[in-house]
């Protein structure tokens, strides 16, 4: 059984453990053109390349591993792969399926490189195996006149991502984040994958798992509430549950407070920076983001807290400021 270096859930029952903060967000600030994503080794692809940021852990990597010390630097006690879309089904658009193995295993080593400096006995660092949603769906249909219709089913969901779970591990993540669940039937594939593949190898890795709240429904894209949501999953063993993205600290505050009354599980989140504005971006300060994350730390709501959509590395900083400050929220 594969050993990570220290135990992070009794680290989840002394303290409150940091999150970092966007991968995206700092990926946009260096600006990087067409050529950057391709590099000499992929010079002369046949398609567009530029939005694929995971493909930046191969032709980028200085880069990639740079914003990794960045979020370590700010204090996260969890820094995140660069693999939130390499699964086959989410590279497929780029026709780069056959690069998911190296993809996920390049960006595993490129983390844990970053933390070995940061790794000291009274503050470890962890990496999470970031591990999105893909970009379609088994819950609906993408075609309104055809509402049976699925571009994906289950088993394509649960082979994909085994591909992706057998490659961050053995690239040494210590923690697998099943994270921005829209779909929560994608999100059982993964975790379902994830739990076979585990048994299947003699391993203990921690699994988080975070949801997407999309809008004032409080629920997810694909419908379910809070409470099914939560319930949906109870089966599998977490190291945490929680939400992120979509929605600011503020917006997301009601939502973290009812997981909070309905699991026994530590809770993580991982709010955007605000909302965005007209254009896109999000104009949240790291000043306003503190503030407002003092009230999930003040009311004892959370277990592990970072950012997502907007946030940077001064964002992560103030946020690891203040968080042993506060009081963990009590777990089973």
């Amino acid at each position: 059984m594969r050993k990570i270096p220290y135990n992070i859930a009794g680290l989840l029952k002394d303290r409150i453990l940091v999150l970092d903060g966007a991968m995206g967000t700092m990926i946009q600030k260096l600006k990087f053109d067409e050529s950057d994503y391709r590099g000499h080794r992929f010079k002369d692809y046949n398609l567009s390349l530029k939005g694929n940021n995971d493909l930046l852990s191969l032709t980028q990597p200085d880069a990639i591993l740079n914003i990794h010390k960045e979020y370590l630097k700010a204090g996260a006690d969890i820094i995140e792969t660069n693999t939130f879309s390499s699964t086959s089904i989410a590279m497929a658009d780029y026709g780069m399926e056959s690069l998911v193995y190296e993809l996920n295993f390049e960006s595993a080593k490129l983390a844990k490189k970053a933390t070995e400096k940061f790794n000291i006995d009274n503050k470890p660092r962890f990496v999470a195996g970031s591990i999105g949603p893909t970009n379609k769906t088994a819950s609906m249909s993408p075609d309104v006149n055809n509402p049976g219709y699925r571009e994906v089913n289950f088993d394509d969901l649960v082979k994909s991502y085994t591909e992706q779970i057998e490659a961050l591990i053995n690239g040494g993540v210590d923690i697998l984040l099943v994270e921005t669940v829209f779909d929560t039937l994608n999100a059982k594939a993964a975790l379902f994958a994830i739990e076979n593949y585990k048994k299947k190898n003699s391993l203990d890795t921690p699994v988080m798992l975070s949801g997407t709240i999309t809008d004032a429904s409080g629920r997810t894209l694909s419908g379910q509430t809070l409470e099914a949501f939560v319930t949906s999953i109870s089966h599998i063993n977490l190291l945490s549950i929680g939400l992120n993205c979509a929605l600011g600290a503020e917006q997301l505050y009601p939502y973290i407070k009812k997981i909070s009354m309905i699991s026994d599980l530590p809770i993580s989140v991982h709010p955007n920076a605000g909302l965005p504005n007209e254009f896109g971006e999000y104009d949240q300060n790291p000043e306003q983001m503190q503030n407002l994350i003092k009230d999930y730390l003040q009311n004892s709501l959370v277990n592990i807290v970072g950012g997502c959509c907007g946030t940077t590395p001064d964002h992560i900083e103030l946020i690891s400021e203040i968080a042993n400050n506060y009081s963990i929220r009590k777990t089973n």
